[in-house]
């Protein structure tokens, strides 16, 4: 039976895909997958960030499957490497995150598609069609999760926080309390929380383990 959204064979240019995931298994099944499509060929992959970016520079792909976990250098980090070193690349992120924070950051690094690894296959192929059309492609699954149906932002307008509320979550994810980033950046317990509630409120984070997840994703728990 062939995988939803394959094209029939022809005289068709393959979209030349290199994929990106720390887990050897992972990348495994989606090359069996992407290579069983007429319109498809894996060309490259890498465990790590900075590999990607090597790699990709060499086999100049059309489109990446990039994971946000990653050790190195993750997902968010390389992407907007990419759009820098590999303007005409077509980002697809494929991860396990759904939180709006997530999705926004990636969006405004210059990924065209967001795809969850929940989701059946075809939304994976339906979104490398997409990026390497220069199409943007949103996993439906996102799209509902918001009463109304969620949008991403335009690339480079992802929610912005400010330096203070900024400050405020990277100690909050570092384990301090509001009493601690209180008396560390000079202000009032109240103002902390305030700063708090307005920064997870930009960015739809929805608790502590959300705030953590966004850290790591800026990398603010590796840093000194």
């Amino acid at each position: 039976m062939p995988i939803p959204g394959a094209q029939s064979s022809g005289a068709l240019e393959r979209i030349r895909v290199f994929l990106a995931d720390d887990h050897e298994t992972v990348r495994q099944g989606l090359r069996l997958l992407l290579e069983t499509q007429s319109d498809m060929e894996v060309v490259g992959e890498a465990a790590e960030g900075s590999t990607v970016l090597e790699r990709i520079a060499e086999l100049k792909p059309d489109v990446v499957v990039l994971d946000i976990s990653m050790p190195g250098l993750n997902g968010l980090a390389t992407a907007r490497l990419l759009r820098t070193t590999a303007p005409d690349l077509g980002i697809v992120a494929l991860t396990r995150y759904r939180d709006d924070a997530y999705v926004s950051e990636m969006v405004s690094a210059g990924a065209l598609g967001y795809v969850l690894k929940q989701s059946p296959s075809s939304e994976l192929l339906r979104a490398v069609r997409a990026a390497a059309s220069g199409e943007s492609y949103l996993d439906p699954r996102l799209k509902s999760s918001e009463p109304g149906g969620w949008i991403p932002p335009p690339a480079g307008r992802a929610p912005r926080i400010t330096k203070r509320e900024t400050q405020v979550l990277r100690l909050m994810s570092l384990g301090h309390s509001n009493k601690e980033i209180a008396a560390q950046l000079g202000l009032s317990v109240k103002t902390v929380e305030v700063h708090k509630t307005n920064a997870t409120r930009k960015l739809g984070l929805r608790g502590r383990i959300d705030i953590v997840r966004y850290a790591v994703l800026q990398g603010w728990l590796t840093e000194p």
